[in-house]
């Protein structure tokens, strides 16, 4: 086995979890196969062939994820809902000693791991980075590069324009935990600070760029961009904006759950995530354009994992994708899953 190119992959054989495991076989790691249901890890295993270390840990068994996490450089976890796996987990790879990743998109699971494990993490030298996936991670990259030399700014706004959006169990289960937190209230991250409220969603026109073009959005439809860029950047006013058609999309019971489309197992599913920041009169913005939220999560959490394991890192403790790597040379070093477009 190849030393320290082992990762724990909790979470291995849910959807997401697959697109990370095939991702970190092609960087050349060695994945662990490792979650909550013994029998579907051995289901994963038998279905991609060879040989494969599988680890079954049940969330509420320290010794079993302990076991999870023995020998790896680093854990990446794709379990959610993250309000019941995210601690453990963290808990479990401060033990080992090692790294810290998980795709998190739960706004409050976020805000548990960096008011829990702050301090902690730090004082460990240990490197933990929530939410680094489409939701969270790739917004807070966006605004990072578009900010360029500035070291404030007035507002940011990222806008998600998504073709559609079939939601995964996972995103569902997700979902619900958040909205049973917050009572079925909305958040908005205002006035520097994360406010609920009960207000309903703006409906307004946002100005894509072409050839997508000027699209119906909900504003304030809050993703996990409102925990991980305020998390690093002075930047009072962080808002969020969905297309109309993904939203309801989310939102209606029987949407059914994303299909492959190609042989990656990749959905038709399309996204351009525009990140306009604003200082004193002045514009900069980013673009991000690629297909299916799902699969180009695993590229961003795995390229995470081997900057992190190679010492390309600005920051220890528990901090954001922004905050602890160079965010245009971790946009750049995206392609071909991304394509991306800075304008400052």
């Amino acid at each position: 086995m190849t030393a320290g190119r082992m990762v724990t992959v909790y979470g291995a054989y849910g959807h997401t979890g697959r697109f990370v495991v095939a991702r970190l076989r092609d960087r050349g790691f060695v994945a662990v196969l490792s979650g909550r249901d013994a029998g579907k890890l051995k289901a994963l295993a038998a279905e991609l062939g060879g040989e494969w270390d599988v680890r079954p840990a049940p969330v509420d068994d320290p010794a079993a994820l302990d076991g999870a996490l023995a020998g790896a450089a680093a854990v990446l976890n794709c379990a959610g809902p993250f309000a019941t796996t995210a601690a453990p987990v963290v808990e479990a790879a401060l033990r080992a000693g090692i790294p810290y990743v998980d795709v998190a998109a739960e706004i409050e699971a976020n805000i548990d791991t960096f008011t829990e494990f702050g301090d902690r993490a730090r004082a460990a030298g240990t490197i933990v980075v929530p939410a680094m996936a489409f939701y969270g991670g790739l917004g807070d990259l966006l605004v990072t590069a578009a900010m360029g030399e500035w070291t404030s700014a007035d507002e940011a706004h990222i806008a998600y324009g998504l073709s559609s959006w079939h939601p995964t169990a996972g995103t569902r289960a997700a979902g619900a935990v958040s909205r049973e937190r917050r009572g079925g209230r909305g958040v908005r991250y205002t006035e520097g600070r994360l406010q609920y409220h009960e207000d309903a969603l703006p409906a307004l026109d946002w100005p894509f760029p072409d050839p997508m073009g000027t699209r119906a959005v909900l504003g304030e439809f809050t993703m996990a961009d409102v925990v991980t860029v305020p998390s690093h950047l002075p930047i009072p006013e962080v808002r969020t904006y969905m297309t109309v058609e993904a939203a309801r999309d989310l939102s209606a019971p029987d949407t059914p759950a994303p299909a492959p489309a190609d042989t990656n197992g990749r959905s038709a599913q399309t996204f351009l995530v525009d990140a306009v920041v604003r200082s004193g009169g002045r514009e900069r913005r980013a673009l991000a354009r690629g297909t299916d939220i799902y699969a180009v999560t695993a590229p961003l959490a795995v390229e995470a994992v081997d900057r992190i394991l190679t010492g390309r890192t600005r920051a220890t403790g528990v901090a954001s994708a922004g905050r602890i790597f160079d965010a245009p040379d971790f946009l750049r070093a995206l392609s071909p899953h991304i394509d991306l477009e800075l304008h400052r």
